[in-house]
């Protein structure tokens, strides 16, 4: 039995969860959030029940010290000496690495050298792991990259139809995200369709606040839709997904703003936000678009639009597919988004779906078509941090 902690660490925030191994027992959960602000907050899990503390948390090193001062204090562990290993999410690992790390000096040049292509993620990464090597010397560390999946799409998949000494000078290629997750949903709905996963054709619908969709043939990814960045791809929360670029040189020039002004509009204030006007929250739009709000009922329309075109795409590209499945938190939870979807794809996928059993699904693993229906779809939650915990195990040799 091995204790393994699998940790997420954001600008601002780090997520983690204890696992006992190979049970996948997890053993408790929890996140340190506002790191840098004037005041913090961390909260841990223990039997059941969160505990939350507000406390300044001024950098990822005390965040860290806070973690595991609470699994001492709350006897979830008796020693730190019971941690044999620390599994960490990287956003981007760029062309580099094609599956999980053991950490060494060179891994973590490489994951620095790929900053400039995840400016807000992959030095918040790298801060976290050293405050961990720093407080647990003795433990092997790997890094998990949400990149990795996506590295077996061929070039007509990754590249961009741009000058091609701006892929071989400056790396510019879809790189995609969310590949731990869309490995874990495919994994899984393989399993649940008792399949070979190898033998498996499928869509994966990440859809949360930021979004991602991607084709797997085989149980191996030949495109996604998500870019350079996560900013390309579907519209999303805050983002806007795929837009001519001409719109960008164009109001650029009207509202006389600078590159990193207009990164924001993108980024921050386009997307479900921007055309809503209302909220980033699917929740708050749904609520509008009952209360009879146009604005709302397009940004659902949009939306739904944008993730259309992508999975009927991916459809013909893959020649045939066995299963779609929803994951993330609008994938999982989110059934009248879900209902908008399938219904917009229903004829020309020969889908037959139980809308009144969709209905009812929020959170949970579920086949939500019906027998005759010509491809399988599920709601699949994701766990992206149990990946991460399995190849920590497996690499370390625990």
């Amino acid at each position: 039995m091995s204790k393994v902690i699998s940790v997420n660490s954001g600008s601002s925030s780090l997520k983690f969860q204890l696992f006992d191994m190979p049970s996948e027992t997890v053993l408790t959960s929890g996140q340190a959030e506002r790191i840098g602000q004037k005041m913090g907050a961390f909260t841990i899990k223990v039997n059941g029940e969160k505990k939350v503390q507000e406390v300044p948390i001024p950098d990822h090193a005390k965040a860290v010290k806070l973690l595991l001062d609470a699994l001492l204090d709350n006897h979830i562990v008796e020693s730190l000496d019971e941690i044999e290993g620390a599994g960490h999410r990287i956003v981007q690992g760029g062309s580099y690495f094609d599956s999980s790390v053991v950490v060494n000096d060179d891994v973590v040049n490489k994951v620095e050298e790929l900053s400039e292509l995840a400016p807000l993620h992959n030095p918040a990464h790298l801060v976290c792991y050293k405050a961990f090597k720093s407080a647990l010397p003795k433990i092997g560390h790997v890094f998990v990259f949400d990149t990795a999946f996506h590295q077996t799409m061929t070039p007509e998949s990754y590249l961009f139809p741009v000058p091609y000494d701006w892929y071989t000078q400056y790396k510019i290629r879809r790189y995609g995200a969310h590949g731990t997750s869309h490995m874990y949903v495919n994994r899984r709905t393989a399993e649940l369709m008792g399949q070979d996963v190898n033998t498996l054709n499928m869509i994966t619908c990440h859809l949360g606040n930021g979004a991602s969709i991607t084709a797997i043939k085989n149980g191996k990814c030949v495109n996604t839709s998500m870019g350079l960045t996560p900013l390309g791809g579907i519209m999303m929360g805050t983002r806007s997904g795929d837009i001519d670029p001409t719109v960008v040189f164009y109001m650029m020039k009207k509202l006389e703003c600078t590159p990193d002004e207009m990164d924001t509009f993108l980024n921050k204030r386009s997307g479900m936000l921007g055309v809503s006007g209302i909220s980033s929250d699917a929740r708050d739009i749904q609520q509008a678009v009952d209360a009879g709000n146009e604005r709302a009922k397009l940004t659902v329309d949009l939306y739904t639009n944008r993730v259309i075109n992508v999975v009927g795409g991916y459809y013909m590209q893959l020649g045939h597919v066995d299963a779609i499945a929803f994951t993330a938190g609008l994938g999982e939870n989110d059934a009248q988004m879900r209902e908008r979807i399938l219904k917009d794809l229903e004829e020309g996928m020969g889908l037959s779906i139980d809308y009144e059993l969709n209905k009812t699904i929020h959170g949970k693993e579920c086949l939500i078509s019906k027998p005759d229906s010509k491809i399988k779809v599920y709601v699949v939650p994701t766990n992206e941090e149990l990946v991460i915990a399995r190849d920590t195990c497996r690499l370390l040799g625990l």
